[in-house]
């Protein structure tokens, strides 16, 4: 869901209408609403909005996921999977919230040790 107060949460936006393919790093918070394929890193967060879709591998402090994720998320807080996401992959997270309709197919370890080791690595 998007608010008229999500570019101070999310200085940086990749719009609906975008499709980029590479690899990005930020060191604020990004939120997705086009096509994406690649790896993202940040220090800050992470939104895939719903109708968005993300191939590839995220690396993030928090990431909440409305749309549809092809790829691995590292995260070293929370990842929030909302009743639109549908996310195929690999979780790492210290972290997690599933809310009823989501879609999750992969593996997962939760555990606040195992996402900041990961991160590192």
């Amino acid at each position: 869901m998007l608010d008229d107060n999500a570019g101070n949460i999310y200085p940086t936006t990749i719009g609906t209408d975008a499709v980029f393919k590479g690899e990005l790093k930020f060191d604020k918070s990004v939120r997705l609403l086009g096509n994406f394929e690649g790896a993202m890193e940040t220090t800050g967060n992470v939104l895939v909005a719903e109708g968005a879709n993300l191939q590839g591998e995220i690396k993030a402090s928090d990431v909440n996921v409305d749309g549809q994720i092809r790829g691995n998320i590292n995260a070293t807080g929370k990842v929030r999977l909302s009743s639109s996401a549908n996310m195929e992959g690999d979780l790492v997270v210290s972290r997690l919230e599933v809310a009823e309709g989501a879609v999750f197919i992969g593996r997962c370890m939760v555990g606040a040790g195992k996402a900041k080791a990961n991160a590192t690595a």
